[in-house]
């Protein structure tokens, strides 16, 4: 009775083996046909024709931004340094600050 249960329990053990190797061939092949679909999407939209730059700046314009040549001053925040537009600039003491909060804080 034991060498029965031996023999099943191996047999179950060698299924289970081809399974998982089956599957995981399957999971690679799959990984390997996404990467290629990937690639061939990438090299599509690298060959499509680029717009010409006035074609650009219209298209900018109709979508309610700015040209590039109409481009906003973009100023550094005395506080943390960071770049913004010159529309959204706090200021305080003679500096120029990103947001109020910053404007509370010293400057450095």
């Amino acid at each position: 009775m034991s060498r029965l249960i031996f023999w099943v329990a191996l047999i179950c053990l060698i299924v289970f083996a081809i399974r998982s190797k089956i599957r995981g061939a399957q999971r690679r092949a799959e990984q390997q046909f996404r990467a290629a679909q990937q690639r061939q999407q990438m090299q599509q939209a690298m060959e499509q024709p680029r717009q010409q730059p006035h074609q650009q700046s219209a298209h900018r314009q109709r979508a309610g931004g700015q040209a590039a040549s109409e481009a906003e001053t973009m100023l550094a925040c005395a506080h943390c340094g960071v770049f913004f537009p010159a529309s959204e600039a706090v200021r305080f003491d003679g500096a120029i600050y990103c947001s109020k909060a910053h404007a509370a804080l010293p400057p450095n």
